[in-house]
C-alpha cells in the first residue's frame, strides 16, 4: 500500500482511505438499533485493515463508529488514522465536547487522530467551536482538525479561528465526474498543505459502468474503480474514502495506488472528464 503524508503533520497514512457511511435507512435504522449486516461491514472494514489500509473515516451520524471499533480490535491503534465528524448542533463548546466523548466511547478509543465538523453552523460562532478543539488537541483527546462540506471562505474563517493550531484536512465530494472544487479549494489545499479527504470518489457508483475508463483500465490490466482512485491518489494531497461495504471490493479499492498513470494517461482522463 502507498502510503503519503497527513497533511503537514509528518505522518504517513494510507493513500486511500475508507468510509464508513452506508445509507440514510442505515442510520435511520441504527438508531433504533438495528443494525442489518454490520458483520458484512465489520468485515470489510478488517479486510481493508489487513490490505495495508490504515485511514478510516467516520462520524457520529453515519451509526458506524461501533462497527469500526469491532474491526480495530486486536490492532494497534497507533498504526490506525482514525477519523470521525461531529454533528453542527454539536458545535458549542460544551456539547463538541460531550460529542467527542460518546464517540470515543463508541470506537473504544481515548483519541481520534482527526476532528472533523460534519457541516458548517452559520447560528454558532465558529471561534467559540475551535476553541473546543483546541481545548480537546490539549487534552490529547484530538491530534488534527478538519472540516467537512464547507465552502473556500467557510475553510478560511475556521483556519484563522484556530490561533494555536492548523487546520489539518478539508473533506468533500471529488471525483472524475464531480470537480467543482477546480481549482478554488483544491488549490488552496495543495498551497496550506492540507489533506483533502475525497468522499464519492467512484462518482457514488457511476464511474463503476463509465466506459471513458476503460482504454486505461487495459493499459495496466486495472478495474474502473482502481483507474478512478488512482487519478485522485496522485493529486499530491488527496486522500479517496471510498465506501467500505463489501470485502472484495475493499481489497479492489486498496490496490490503487500500487502502480501510476502515464503522463498521457493523466492527460486523457482530465480531457474525458472536462
Amino acid at each position: 500500500m502507498k502510503l503519503k503524508e497527513f497533511a503537514g503533520t509528518g505522518r504517513k497514512v494510507s493513500a486511500v482511505g475508507m468510509g464508513t457511511y452506508y445509507d440514510p435507512l442505515w442510520i435511520m435504522t441504527g438508531l433504533l438499533g438495528w443494525r442489518r449486516g454490520a458483520q458484512a461491514k465489520v468485515e470489510a472494514i478488517a479486510a481493508g485493515l489487513d490490505a495495508g489500509i490504515t485511514l478510516v473515516d467516520t462520524a457520529e451520524l453515519y451509526q458506524s463508529e461501533r462497527l469500526v471499533a469491532r474491526a480495530l480490535a486486536g490492532r494497534k491503534r497507533e498504526d490506525i488514522f482514525l477519523a470521525t465528524k461531529v454533528l453542527p448542533n454539536h458545535l458549542h463548546r460544551d456539547a463538541l465536547i460531550g460529542a467527542l466523548d460518546r464517540s470515543l466511547k463508541r470506537l473504544e478509543t481515548t483519541y481520534v487522530d482527526l476532528y472533523q465538523i460534519h457541516w458548517p453552523n452559520s447560528k454558532i460562532p465558529l471561534a467559540e467551536t475551535m476553541g473546543a478543539m483546541e481545548k480537546l488537541i490539549e487534552d490529547g483527546k484530538v491530534l488534527c482538525v478538519g472540516v467537512s462540506n464547507f465552502t473556500l471562505d467557510q475553510i478560511r474563517e475556521a483556519q484563522s479561528a484556530l490561533p494555536k493550531s492548523e487546520l489539518s484536512a478539508v473533506q468533500l465530494d471529488y471525483s472524475l465526474i464531480h470537480r467543482n472544487i477546480e481549482p478554488g479549494i483544491l488549490q488552496y489545499c495543495d498551497a496550506q498543505k492540507m489533506a483533502l479527504l475525497a468522499y464519492y470518489p467512484l462518482g457514488h457508483g457511476k464511474l463503476l459502468s463509465d466506459s471513458r475508463l476503460d482504454s486505461v483500465g487495459l493499459n495496466h490490466n486495472k478495474t474502473k474503480a482502481q483507474v478512478a482512485l488512482q487519478w485522485l491518489i496522485e493529486k499530491p494531497n488527496v486522500f479517496p474514502i471510498p465506501r467500505a461495504s463489501r470485502a472484495e471490493h475493499v481489497r479492489e479499492n486498496a490496490a490503487a495506488g500500487e502502480w501510476e498513470l502515464t503522463d498521457g494517461e493523466r492527460v486523457e482522463l482530465d480531457q474525458k472528464f472536462r
